[in-house]
This record gives C-alpha cells, sequence and structure tokens, in this order.
C-alpha cells in the first residue's frame, strides 16, 4: 500500500473506471444482447432489433462519422421520431466523442435553422417524416456538411433541393464495426439540447457522459423511475425532449425490452402497441395520457397489462390520476424535472406516512411533484436568496444543484446561471413539506399577481379539467383595473360537449379559494400547445391581450 501524507487524505485504491455512455450498451450487449426494442417505422412496418443488433450498427455508425471526416466534439444532429435507428445514432455518435444534437422538430423552421445554426452542426440526420422541413432548412444552414435521410433507399425519394444528402441504410452499409468507443475523458460533451425558448432565443444544454451517466444511476432508484429486466417501456416522451427523460440510457442499462412509437402518437395507435407488446410502464406528458383516457372511454378497452405511467411536463390533473388509477389498475407517479436537469429532478413515490393514512391521502399527495432522489438538492428560497421553511405552505423560488444539473448554457448564453452556493435557479414557483415532498405552485413567468398575492394557475387548470366536459383548460392572468392582474379560464370542450362560463364557475366554487375563482371563462376550439406538449401560455396571452372583462366581474371586485 502507498504510504500516506499525513497532511492530506489518504485516495482509495479502486479502479479508475470513467462513466461513459459507451459502457451502458457495452454492458447491454453482453448481459441482455436478446432482448428487443420494436419500432413502429416511419415506413409502416414494425421493425425488431436487439440490443446486440443495436450495439453493432451504432459501431458502423461510428465508422461512416469518422469516414467523413467527424472529429471529437464536432455537434450531430437529429430531426427524428423515437425509434430504432434514432438510438443507433445516439451511441455511434456519443461513442467516439462526438455531440448528439437532438432538435426539437416540433418549433417552427426559422427556430429550428436558428439552432443548427447556434449548434454548429456539421451533420443532419432526419426522419422521411421531415422532408419537407429540411428542404427549407438546408440553403439556411452551410454549416451542416451532410444531410442524412434515416430510410433505405427503397423509400427515398427522387433527388431533390438538399446537397450532400445521403440515405442512412446505405450511408452505414458495410461498414467495420472494429472502432475504439470511449478512451476518453468522462467530463467529455456527449448530447446537446436546446430550451424551448418562450422567453427568449433557446439556449443550449451541454451533457457530460458522467452526468449521464449519474443521471441513469439515480432514475434507477426505486423511488424513481426504478426500471428492471422484467419492464417492458414504451417511451412516449421523445428522444428528442432531454434524453427521453434518461430512458435511452437507462433501460439498456438493466436490459429493459424498448417499445418506440416512432411518429404515430394518437390514442389507438398508443394502445395497440402498449396491448400487443405488454408494456408495463410508459412516460409521457399529460396531454397524451388525457388523450389515451378518452380513447379508452371511447372503446370500452383496458390496459391489462400496463402497470406504472410517469406524468411529467406540466403537472398530473387529479381527474387523470384517480382515472388510471380507480378504473384501469394502473398506478400513477407523477415527475418533475427540466432539460437542464437531464431532466429528472423529483418524483411522486408515496412515503409510508401517507400510505398510513388511506388511499385518498396517497393519491391527493400524488399530486404534488414529489420528493428529490439522491443526485439532487433542492430548497425554496426568497428573492434575497434566503432558504424558506419546508413547512409545506411557505412558496418561493425553487432552485437545485447536483452532477446532472447545467452548470452554464451551450457558449454561456444567459451568462452565470448559478448563484453563490452553485444552485440553479428553475425558475418554477412551489413549496416544500416537512418529508421532503415538493409542490410547483407556478412558473414564475405565468404566476398571477392579484392584488399582491399569488394565484396558482396550475390549481385551476387542474380542477376545471375534471369536469366531464372539459378536454383542456389554461389559467392566465390579465390585466385589471383594480388588482393588477385577475385570472381568465380558457377552456377547450370535448367533441361534442357543451358548458356555459356559469357551469365552470359553479364547478370550482368551494373547490379553490373565492378570491381565486375566475373572473371570466372563455371558450376557444384547441388550446395551443408548446413545442413539448405544454400549455402554450404565452400565445394565450397574446390571443387575449387587451381582453375587456365583464362589467359583473369588475363590479364585484
Amino acid at each position: 500500500m502507498p504510504a500516506l501524507n499525513a497532511t492530506q487524505p489518504p485516495f482509495g485504491l479502486m479502479q479508475d473506471w470513467p462513466l461513459t455512455v459507451d459502457r451502458v450498451l457495452e454492458h447491454a450487449r453482453v448481459n441482455h444482447g436478446h432482448r428487443e426494442i420494436v419500432s413502429r417505422s416511419v415506413e409502416g412496418p414494425i421493425v425488431r432489433e436487439t440490443y446486440a443488433d443495436l450495439y453493432a450498427r451504432a459501431r458502423q455508425v461510428s465508422t461512416a462519422l469518422l469516414e467523413d471526416c467527424v472529429q471529437p466534439g464536432d455537434r450531430i444532429a437529429t430531426l427524428a421520431w423515437n425509434g430504432a435507428r434514432h438510438m443507433e445514432l445516439w451511441f455511434g455518435a456519443m461513442g467516439i466523442g462526438a455531440v448528439l444534437h437532438t432538435v426539437n422538430p416540433r418549433l417552427f423552421p426559422e427556430q429550428i435553422a436558428w439552432i443548427i445554426n447556434d449548434a454548429g452542426d456539421t451533420h443532419m440526420f432526419f426522419d422521411l417524416t421531415f422532408l419537407p422541413i429540411v428542404e427549407q432548412l438546408a440553403e439556411k444552414c452551410p454549416a451542416v456538411r451532410r444531410w442524412v435521410l434515416m430510410t433505405d433507399e427503397a423509400h427515398a425519394p427522387p433527388a431533390g433541393k438538399i446537397p450532400n444528402l445521403a440515405i442512412y441504410e446505405s450511408f452505414i452499409a458495410g461498414k467495420s464495426r472494429d472502432v475504439t468507443w470511449g478512451n476518453f475523458d468522462e467530463r467529455t460533451a456527449a448530447g446537446l439540447c436546446y430550451t424551448s425558448g418562450t422567453t427568449g432565443n433557446p439556449k443550449g444544454v451541454l451533457y457530460s457522459h458522467r452526468s449521464n451517466v449519474l443521471h441513469s444511476l439515480t432514475s434507477l432508484q426505486r423511488d424513481s423511475l426504478g426500471f428492471s429486466v422484467d419492464d417492458v417501456i414504451m417511451p412516449i416522451v421523445p428522444l428528442f425532449h432531454a434524453n427521453a427523460w434518461g430512458i435511452t440510457f437507462s433501460a439498456p442499462a438493466v436490459g429493459a425490452k424498448l417499445v418506440m412509437p416512432g411518429s404515430k402518437m394518437d390514442g389507438p395507435s398508443i394502445y395497440e402497441l402498449m396491448d400487443a407488446e405488454k408494456v408495463t410502464f410508459s412516460a409521457a406528458v399529460p396531454t397524451v395520457w388525457l388523450m389515451l383516457k378518452q380513447y379508452l372511454e371511447e372503446t370500452g378497452k383496458r390496459l391489462p397489462h400496463l402497470d406504472r405511467i410517469v406524468v411529467a411536463g406540466s403537472a398530473v390533473p387529479e381527474a387523470i390520476l384517480r382515472s388510471y388509477e380507480d378504473d384501469y389498475g394502473v398506478k400513477v407517479f407523477h415527475a418533475w424535472g427540466m432539460t437542464e436537469m437531464s431532466p429528472l429532478g423529483s418524483m411522486g413515490a408515496t412515503t409510508p406516512e401517507f400510505r398510513e393514512q388511506g388511499k385518498d391521502a396517497v393519491q391527493r399527495n400524488k399530486l404534488k411533484q414529489g420528493r428529490p432522489s439522491f443526485g439532487v438538492e433542492m430548497k425554496i428560497v426568497d428573492d434575497n436568496g434566503n432558504e424558506l421553511p419546508r413547512d409545506g405552505k411557505t412558496t418561493g423560488h425553487l432552485v437545485v444543484r447536483g452532477p446532472a444539473i447545467a452548470g452554464a448554457y451551450f457558449k454561456n448564453a444567459g451568462g452565470n446561471i448559478l448563484d453563490k452556493d452553485g444552485y440553479f435557479d428553475t425558475g418554477d414557483v412551489a413549496h416544500m413539506c416537512p418529508l421532503g415532498y415538493m409542490q410547483i405552485t407556478d412558473r414564475a413567468k405565468d404566476v398571477i399577481k392579484s392584488g399582491g398575492e399569488w394565484i396558482s394557475s396550475i390549481d385551476i387548470e387542474n380542477i376545471a379539467v375534471g369536469h366531464p366536459a372539459v378536454a383542456n383548460a389554461a389559467a392566465i392572468g390579465l390585466a385589471h383595473p383594480k388588482w393588477d392582474e385577475r385570472p381568465l379560464l380558457v377552456i377547450e370542450l370535448k367533441p361534442g360537449q357543451s358548458a356555459s362560463r356559469e357551469d365552470i364557475l359553479a364547478f370550482l366554487t368551494g373547490k379553490i379559494a373565492k378570491w381565486w375563482l375566475p373572473d371570466d371563462v372563455a371558450f376557444v376550439e384547441k388550446i395551443p400547445l408548446g413545442a413539448t406538449g405544454k400549455l402554450n401560455k404565452l400565445q394565450l396571452r397574446q390571443t387575449f391581450r387587451g381582453y375587456t372583462w365583464p362589467e359583473q366581474a369588475v363590479a364585484a371586485r
């Protein structure tokens, strides 16, 4: 044993094993090589691949990239749905030290072009679905040296407007699998994902190999995603949305079977795959679960194999949670996180204290965003950065820190984003209880401030969605002559249903504080959603700018 230095703590004598993501797929190949990845392809058919196949084809991707002059640190962009080819790119690029940049195709073409240029992407891989978008982008993105259409020659379109276009299957065909993966520092950049940019230009979040591996280990805790080899996992949350909440790495780490929905995200298509492949776990935003719930109600179908779902992206309405648990026997877990957090920050696993109070108490508590897993430190602070008590009622700014949480944005956009203690301000307003459960009451930019007091738009929305005629709801704060702001409730009704302003307000009465009751209700054909499936309140505020309150509402206040 080496001599110890009395002035310095001794180093441990463990092996130095760099935490790089190629080791995740290597582990899957060796120990779970036969487990399947089932994909609904963009071309139509269901495609089956094993982890051993994924490993082999990802290494061919690596060789193809190297032969196309890709260097460590180059950004390789994707516009693609959830499928095996997308995962091949993931590991093929990251394995050689390139940065896999997932681009959200739901953004406007101008936003996509801005992001590609800001990232300096050298290659763009895209699904057939996005060919029309890429034809608009090509001339606006001069740094992209190669455009690769993710299909085979049989489905390739005639030569068009895209320069240096390659077809994916031909691009990797016959390439050597004898390529070196890893062999670099675990802090090397691995992935790049841009925020949605609702309050300015999007900002790039640059993940490292180390952060991705540590995030996977965090998410595999039983009180987090808690996957095992017994699971059949359907990530409905897109791969372009913060690593599909880390499932890209955590599922192979335990050898869970993956079921990829591709581009078909409607209720019948989701149900078909869930039932046929006996899916036990799935993850998506609330709008997806609402859509599937409506399909189940219309058809009378059940979910005999589905054990649990995770809902995140925005708060889960109580009506959805209780319906899945009570009507379909599916356990619902509320999660919260951000692109900047890789993205998982908390999970609504139930503690013994709530189980002892009975089912109703458990379900009420599940409406909160949950407790942080090991690897995430979280607290609530006031405007001056002073920590607030965890009493379940004192509200403040939610700040976080940890090894998989951003310390800066790509190109240092936005400057210093950490406080003096290394905490990142999430932009959420929340409170925490003594048991560590956190509940978000609003986004800081969405909170409704009326007469100097905060009103939670999220609480109003979640109760409104419980009305039998309501498909979706959004509460926004609009200028008021007396109270600075008052809530306007925007309602999207279910097809064939009807309700009046008075019906909705009567439904809310007694369920929220009287002074929280919206001053008016507006009905729209469709509530706009953002690029990640969240309510687009920025667009709603623009739509209702200059709104005239009913005379009786102004007089009553």
